[in-house]
């Protein structure tokens, strides 16, 4: 930005959820301006979409320190360090209350969303001189106004949760799960409240092995109770969900252990229909129903249903960063320090350390553009 230095320009951070307004605060408490773009019209845009369910780590593992000290003069309080919020406290009680907070409440945009990050006149080519200048953020608003905001430095903390891995195997989507996308929900749709009628008295497929999958099936399992009809199938890839059920009244998590336990206990009584070594290779959409075939434990699959919860996991959309150069890991794609960290073939939920605001259930990391 012409007459403007580059040090003094705000950090761009790209997602109003529980990282980026924590990664705000800490800039804010280091002397750094800062500002936060949100694609949604309110903050934690993304948590609300998922805010029936509650959360298995407790408030002391979801407040940021750096936060909890804005909060403070605000004469806000703090929930109960042991209660589990669900998706909506988290919002209601936390990050609106930080993002309204003096210091936050004119650095953060709703409805404002990053369509590209650039250096200041230079494409990605360039080498020359880059380190010396700033980034170039583009922004659309809910109006479709295109505007150009200026950075010194940028973190993308817009998350995961508008990408969903697809269905198919090898990571490649299934023949036909494009033309059939009516029928697949998002990973974590609300059972037993606002989607119930898409569930109820109809026959479900959930495909996945993680605790959003495990949420969901206990969903559909009480749904069942109340409405004849509602038939649950459950599909991995694996060849066992031993890791899902996990420790029971061991695991450190209480919340999470409960989880594991109700469901296999769910399975056990076969109040669902599990399938293990499952491989969709192709959907063929109907009028009402779609079939779903592949194999399941080296046999035939052919399975036809009235909707698909995709619970396979979330990869980040990088289209915005492709004028800048990153510095990623080739297997999970997050920048290479922080990857070691989060890759799921060496942790799983418990042991991956705490990085940003500590919570191993909210769908919210996001990555940086160094270059």
């Amino acid at each position: 930005m012409a007459g403007v230095a580059r040090d003094e320009l705000p950090v761009v951070v790209i997602g109003a959820g529980p990282v980026g307004l924590a990664a705000a605060a800490h800039l804010l408490e280091r002397g750094l301006d800062a500002l936060v773009l949100e694609a949604g019209e309110k903050v934690g845009a993304a948590v609300a979409s998922w805010g029936h369910v509650r959360l298995f780590s407790p408030w002391r593992y979801d407040v940021d320190a750096a936060a909890r000290r804005l909060l403070a003069p605000t004469g806000w309080t703090a929930p109960d360090p042991d209660g589990t919020p669900t998706g909506h406290d988290l919002v209601e009680q936390y990050l609106e209350p930080l993002a309204a907070t003096p210091a936050l409440a004119p650095r953060v945009r709703p409805g404002t969303r990053v369509v590209a990050v650039a250096r200041e006149g230079a494409d990605k080519t360039r080498s020359l001189g880059r380190e010396r200048r700033g980034y170039l953020v583009r922004t659309v608003d809910g109006s479709g106004r295109v505007a150009d905001v200026h950075a010194r430095a940028v973190i993308d903390a817009s998350g995961t949760f508008g990408s969903p891995n697809p269905l198919g195997v090898s990571g490649l989507p299934a023949a036909g799960e494009a033309e059939s996308a009516e029928f697949v929900t998002g990973p974590l749709p609300d059972v037993l409240g606002r989607d119930r009628a898409r569930f109820a008295g109809r026959r479900t497929l959930v495909v996945g092995t993680g605790h959003s999958a495990a949420n969901t099936l206990l969903s559909l399992v009480e749904l069942a109770e109340t409405a004849p009809g509602t038939r649950i199938t459950w599909a991995i890839r694996g060849g066992s969900a031993r890791r899902l059920f996990g420790g029971g009244t061991d695991d450190e998590l209480p919340a999470r252990g409960l989880l594991g336990t109700r469901l296999k206990a769910a399975v056990d009584a076969r109040r669902l229909t599990l399938l293990v070594r499952t491989a969709i290779e192709r959907l063929v959409p109907g009028e009402d129903t779609v079939r779903v075939l592949g194999t399941s434990r080296d046999d035939v699959l052919d399975l036809e249903v009235q909707a698909i919860v995709d619970v396979t996991g979330f990869r980040p959309d990088l289209d915005m960063l492709r004028e800048v150069r990153l510095d990623l890991d080739p297997v999970v794609e997050a920048p290479s320090a922080l990857a070691p960290l989060i890759d799921p073939n060496l942790h799983s939920c418990g042991t991956v350390p705490r990085t940003a605001n500590g919570s191993c259930a909210t769908p919210t990391t996001g990555s940086t553009s160094p270059g």
